[in-house]
């Protein structure tokens, strides 16, 4: 039965490469090939009668650290120049007045016309306000380099700013000062964290010289998100900064302990760095994509009393995400139509307390709004495809 199974497993990776070679040209979503590639899997073995364990129990295990590595990667990729600085505010109001003002909204549809607690239903609605960095990090490869770096500040931020705020609802049963100031001491917690973590695992990367270094940094990496998770802490912070200060020595060589470090030697360090992360990130990614699709149920999909209400919830995405856009003074295309939805969404979903659901937000509409806004992105970059070839085509 082993052997049969790691073939199973290789071959669907391999195909998931090939998903990933084949998307910049496509420009079809990988989640969605991914999700249908675990789906049919689950079709087959259970045509065959095969009996596999229970698989659920995985899903947040692979979810979180496929969540870390991608804020992880985007975030060593990100530059910080004064160049940049105008495109990190206006990425980080976005996805603040997205995330925050979308969920209000959204909330307040499930209190209005569902007749839950208000609470409960700002919970709910959450987890479908965050843009999935997942999703929207590895999709826009081949869009200008400026519309790129948006949606790399802008889904890591998304991400970030909704754990907070999830977290900050779930866990304080009343909204009062005594929350807001709590939530204070913890972000300066989590800052002192970060620069310390930094500096520590900076100077381990340029100290040891033993062949098997980025692997055991990349444990203590999600060994500290984990253990600030334990105590409520806003974690994302740090994998964000940690990203942000290692890709950027260069622009930090003034500060002392940044010399300390040799950031020209360390460079090289951190290029080799980089691509065991990316490796790592296509590999979760591609796990956990495939375990939600296997774990599908055809009837989720096709759920027609939810569908009506997933409609909404993307309509609802896509016009706030639009006025946004213009306040912002940003270019709708191509960026309007790349607001996916995915692995956060999924865990977010998961961790909610059984006596804080709500009935409206169940699987089935989780799924429906990840496929809605995985199907529109799809379009949107096609549609820029076709602009950019015009554009070309008229140049020459």
């Amino acid at each position: 039965m082993a052997i049969p199974i790691i073939i199973t497993i290789c071959a669907l990776i391999i195909i998931a490469y090939l998903f990933d070679l084949t998307a910049p040209k496509t420009r079809i979503p990988s989640v969605i090939l991914l999700l249908t590639s675990g789906w049919l899997a689950k079709q087959i073995v259970d045509f065959l009668g095969i009996k596999i364990p229970d698989l659920d129990v995985l899903l947040p295990i692979f979810g979180t650290i496929g969540l870390i590595l991608i804020v992880l990667e985007g975030s060593l990729e990100l530059e910080l120049k004064k160049s940049n600085y105008s495109l990190i505010r206006k990425s980080v109001i976005a996805s603040l007045i997205q995330t925050v003002g979308l969920s209000f909204l959204v909330g307040y549809a499930f209190y209005y016309l569902g007749n839950y607690s208000y609470k409960d239903s700002l919970l709910n609605a959450i987890p479908l306000s965050i843009i999935s960095s997942a999703i929207a990090i590895p999709s826009v490869r081949n869009i200008s380099k400026s519309s790129k770096e948006f949606i790399i500040y802008e889904s890591s931020f998304s991400d970030i700013f909704g754990v907070i705020f999830f977290d900050f609802i779930a866990l304080n049963e009343t909204i009062n000062v005594a929350a807001f100031g709590n939530f204070a001491l913890q972000i300066l917690i989590i800052l002192a964290i970060s620069f310390i973590a930094t500096i520590g695992l900076a100077y381990l990367l340029s100290k040891i010289k033993n062949h098997t270094k980025f692997v055991p940094i990349i444990i203590i990496i999600i060994t500290i998100y984990a253990i600030s998770k334990l105590f409520h802490l806003p974690a994302l912070i740090f994998i964000l900064l940690f990203g942000i200060l290692l890709g950027n020595l260069d622009e930090l060589k003034k500060i002392k302990w940044v010399e300390k470090v040799k950031p020209d030697k360390l460079n090289l360090e951190i290029i080799k760095f980089k691509e065991i992360v990316m490796e790592g990130t296509f590999l979760i990614r591609t796990i956990f994509f495939m375990l939600f699709g296997y774990l599908i149920n055809t009837a989720e999909i096709v759920n027609q009393a939810s569908l009506i209400w997933s409609g909404s919830i993307v309509a609802a995405i896509f016009f706030f995400r639009l006025i946004q856009l213009k306040l912002s003074r940003l270019p709708l295309s191509p960026l309007l139509l790349i607001a996916p939805r995915g692995l956060i969404t999924i865990l977010l979903f998961l961790a909610i307390d059984p006596s804080q659901s709500i009935e409206l937000v169940n699987k089935s509409l989780i799924i429906q709004v990840i496929i809605l806004t995985s199907l529109i992105m799809m379009l949107g970059l096609i549609t820029n495809k076709k602009e950019k070839k015009i554009i070309e085509d008229e140049i020459v």
